[in-house]
């Protein structure tokens, strides 16, 4: 496939991208140099080849599901501006 001076226009217009007309022969290049690479990935035989989620088959380390931040709230309220008991206060901001 390749693409024609106004098929490039077209696809800047698409992207909204501003293209100068001394522009256009160049990226009329640049895009059947891809389109051409797409063309030979094409051509790829990938019959019986699973599709990959990666490079290697590796099993995430699970931990358990416990909480371990409570009791810290002198710690966590440390650099508030304010507090009102052990929580954050904050200006009213909804009238």
């Amino acid at each position: 496939m390749s693409l024609d001076p106004a098929t490039v226009r077209r696809i800047a217009r698409l992207a909204r991208i501003h293209v100068e007309e001394g522009e256009i022969a160049r990226l009329q290049g640049e895009l059947n140099g891809i389109l051409g690479w797409i063309e030979q990935l094409n051509e790829v035989d990938v019959e019986g080849v699973e599709p990959l989620t990666g490079v290697a088959e590796v099993s995430l380390k699970m931990r358990d599901d416990v909480v371990t931040d409570g009791g810290m709230v002198d710690a966590v309220l440390a650099n508030a501006p304010e507090r009102a008991g052990s929580f954050f206060a904050v200006p009213k901001v909804v009238e």
